[in-house]
């Protein structure tokens, strides 16, 4: 009983001993010690050590390690692709091993243009219901057939359906003949079928489903990067969703023009701004969309496009290499032209993993604050700029501080567009 107390004492005192080695600074910096780092050809990522640790790397690598005059970091500066490691020892004993993954360089140009966008839809897109006046009531035969709001009809009686107009010829030879409509609906990645019977609108006589329905969204935007070899670009920097049914449109395809700015509805606390614009006068295609996703619109252009003050390929960061403090954006908040305004970082997080909301920043741009109020609807994918590097896009404005807001790091974004920058190869990616 005795052994069995002093066990259980000693446990208790061991358990402290490691919880208090948490709050041991040495610790702590060790800790911090990533695991993996990955830098570009030509680039330096630092890493930061506080503890008095030495690092070296083996001597056929494809990186150098310099102690920073800090003494606080040490920079790692990629010299060719391909991959090593670095050992951290602590008074000759290697106390962590860092691997190192130096990546082909790469660069993209930054957009800031204002464009006009013109989704088409994958189908057509069910809005909302519509109560028809019948000979024995309002009914809507679509809500009978449970076709619900946000659902896609891609075919009528085996016919693909790609526009409003093809629907019409089938909802009249449906209610001349008695029969039903063999809807196939795409919902939320499943294919639904059901039967619907229109019926007669007193009104007018004519034979209706009872619903709304869209084949085709517009708006405006901003260009983020595109590739100079591949032309693919990526814009946006979040989904566009469809303003009835709150969902994301499934693209067929669509297109891109350029727009221009006609004024600005200034944002403040609990209402959000907005650019207003039109598309230019001469609806010259630049590009087509292949892609609507979480992280924008993505496709190819036809021709080169400029900024007229940024038009050369700058290099990216990875999100890991972001770092918190000044930066800029490029947007166009007049006609077509334009301009960088200054912005701070916030907050960032290193993301292994593809996520949407991977910065917080603000706008401190006087400037802008006063045309716009900070971030409004329209600026989203604004490129940011930060050391000379294309480091994200601008995506949400917190509603409550609309100096304030989201970006996304720029890796995903060309992850999206089917660009491997892990590889330097481009790869296609299905729309």
């Amino acid at each position: 009983m005795q052994t069995d107390k002093i066990r259980k004492i000693i446990g208790v005192l061991l358990l402290v001993l490691l919880m208090s080695l948490g709050f041991v600074k040495e610790v702590q910096e060790y800790v911090k010690i990533p695991k993996n780092l990955t830098v570009f050809e030509s680039q330096n990522v630092s890493v930061n050590r506080s503890i008095p640790v030495n690092a070296s790397q083996d001597a056929e690598t494809a990186f150098t390690v310099q102690k920073n005059t800090d003494g606080k970091t040490l920079d790692v500066h990629g010299k060719k692709a391909g991959e090593g490691e670095v050992v951290f020892d602590l008074a000759g004993f290697p106390v962590k091993k860092t691997g190192v993954k130096v990546l082909p360089d790469f660069k993209v140009i930054p957009g800031g243009q204002s464009i006009g966008v013109k989704l088409n839809t994958l189908g057509v897109l069910v809005v909302g219901h519509h109560q028809i006046n019948t000979a024995e009531g309002k009914k809507s035969p679509g809500e009978i057939a449970g076709v619900e709001v946000g659902d896609i009809i891609t075919k009528i009686n085996g016919k693909k359906i790609e526009q409003m107009s093809d629907v019409t010829p089938f909802i009249q030879d449906a209610g001349n003949t008695g029969k039903p409509l063999d809807l196939v609906l795409s919902r939320e990645d499943q294919e639904v079928k059901t039967k619907l019977y229109p019926l007669k609108d007193e009104n007018d006589r004519s034979y209706r489903i009872g619903l709304y329905i869209r084949d085709s969204a517009a708006g405006i935007g901003t260009m983020t990067f595109y590739d100079p070899k591949s032309k693919k670009y990526g814009a946006l920097g979040h989904v566009i969703s469809d303003m009835d049914t709150k969902k994301p449109i499934v693209v067929e395809n669509g297109q891109i023009v350029r727009s221009t700015v006609t004024s600005i509805e200034k944002g403040s606390n609990g209402n959000p701004g907005e650019k207003l614009a039109r598309f230019s006068g001469d609806r010259k295609i630049i590009g087509n969309i292949t892609r609507n996703s979480p992280f924008g619109i993505f496709g190819e252009l036809n021709q080169d496009i400029t900024n007229g003050i940024m038009d050369k390929a700058m290099p990216i960061a990875l999100s890991n290499e972001v770092k918190e403090g000044p930066a800029k954006i490029l947007t166009v908040v007049d006609n077509d032209k334009v301009e960088e305004f200054d912005v701070e970082v916030v907050s960032s997080v290193p993301q292994k993993f593809p996520a949407t909301k991977g910065m917080v920043i603000k706008i401190t741009d006087e400037k802008l604050l006063d045309k716009t109020g900070g971030i409004v609807q329209g600026m989203s994918g604004s490129p940011i700029i930060q050391n000379g590097n294309v480091i994200g896009a601008v995506t949400h404005v917190f509603v409550n501080d609309p100096t304030s807001g989201y970006g996304v790091h720029i890796e995903w974004m060309l992850n999206e567009a089917g660009i491997d920058i892990y590889g330097n190869q481009e790869k296609d990616k299905a729309s």
